[in-house]
């Protein structure tokens, strides 16, 4: 039987979430994962130039981010995809970019006028 690991824990602020995404490493093992299904260490580990215990660390920082969660089954752990932070990270991009466009639109209309 397994069950998602899914402590009561504060969603991380973009900042956290945009540095687990800025590692090549991190970005290649959350594609593996983007197809929804859950992988073990081993698996993600195997087909590549990187070892399980280097796996590990990536992902504990990627589920520091919020952007896995850990499924156990029996001994071993799985890991899977978690959107909802790349979803909030984007919104969070979103609202900064209307501001952006908001005070160039002020200044390109001061400037004009």
């Amino acid at each position: 039987m397994s069950r998602l690991e899914t402590g009561a824990v504060a969603p991380p602020n973009p900042a956290v979430v945009f540095a687990a995404l800025g590692d090549p490493t991190r970005l290649a093992l959350l594609d593996r994962l983007s197809d929804g299904q859950p992988r073990s260490i081993s698996a993600l580990a195997s087909g590549g130039d990187i070892t399980r215990q280097a796996v590990t660390k990536h992902l504990r920082v990627l589920e520091g981010a919020g952007l896995v969660a850990s499924l156990r089954e029996g001994r071993e752990s799985r890991f899977a995809y978690r959107p909802e932070q790349v979803r909030e990270a984007r919104a969070w991009l979103d609202t900064v970019s209307a501001r952006w466009d908001d005070a160039l639109g002020r200044l390109k209309a001061f400037v004009e006028g």
